[in-house]
């Protein structure tokens, strides 16, 4: 008897391209160049315009910095990165690193910078409570990935935080997609190939943080990693390699 063949996972779209301005919105500097910076590299190549917004400054993500020196220093090398792919607009939120509370204070926050910016599509990082079920999520990403996708309704409405509005940050109900980098259950691609090089570099500006991390060659690090990524993702994105997310409607 023959085992049945195992089911092959469907191919990724292609994201949306009929938006002009992006949010992205996560915990810690680093979030993005892991996660999705060859697709903002393509994207801003095309005339469109990203804004960065991080909750936190990544104060607290190196044990032999103290948070007041390791703050600033992260700050820059985040400002830096982003300038890499792009990307001129970088905010911080000033919520406390690794103790992130999802709640009423953040999504008020994130409704905040979606009604500045007023983009069509807000990016963020993996609201789950795992990385594919093999690893444990941290909590700030999980608190700053839910409280974007609750914002993104919140900054529509005008009576869920009318103090923005009496600040003159009118309603924007502008948003049509949320797209969710490091999901385990994407359903949409855009395509690495031109951004590729340059996510390596933005990664790379992290300088700080990863020789922390990694005993290995930095750039050899950032380059394997996110190869790897981007490869994996090939097999449903027609071979070509890719930057997949989850994208969920409104």
């Amino acid at each position: 008897m023959s085992l049945p063949e195992p089911k092959s996972e469907p191919a990724l779209q292609p994201m949306p391209e009929d938006w002009q301005r992006a949010l992205a919105v996560v915990a810690h500097p680093d979030d993005l160049e892991y996660g999705c910076a060859a697709a903002i590299a393509a994207w801003t190549d095309a005339g469109k315009e990203v804004t960065y917004v991080l909750a936190t400054r990544g104060e607290a993500g190196i044990d032999t910095l103290a948070p007041d020196k390791c703050g600033p220093l992260r700050e820059q090398e985040q400002r830096a990165s982003a300038a890499v792919v792009g990307v001129d607009t970088v905010e911080f939120l000033d919520h406390k690193d690794g103790v992130i509370e999802y709640g009423v204070a953040l999504r008020r926050d994130i409704a905040a910078a979606i009604r500045r910016h007023r983009p069509e599509l807000v990016i963020t990082l993996n609201h789950r409570d795992t990385w594919g079920g093999v690893y444990w999520n941290t909590p700030d990403h999980v608190a700053v990935g839910r409280a974007t996708l609750d914002a993104a309704a919140d900054a529509g409405n005008r009576w869920i935080f009318p103090e923005l509005t009496e600040e003159g940050l009118e309603p924007w109900n502008g948003v049509k997609w949320v797209a969710v980098a490091g999901s385990a259950q994407p359903t949409h691609a855009a395509d690495a190939t031109a951004g590729l090089e340059r996510a390596v570099r933005s990664l790379l500006e992290h300088r700080t943080y990863i020789e922390v991390l990694t005993d290995e060659d930095p750039e050899t690090y950032c380059r394997t990693f996110l190869t790897g990524n981007v490869q994996a993702a090939a097999e449903r994105f027609g071979g070509k390699p890719a930057v997949p997310f989850e994208v969920f409607n409104r």
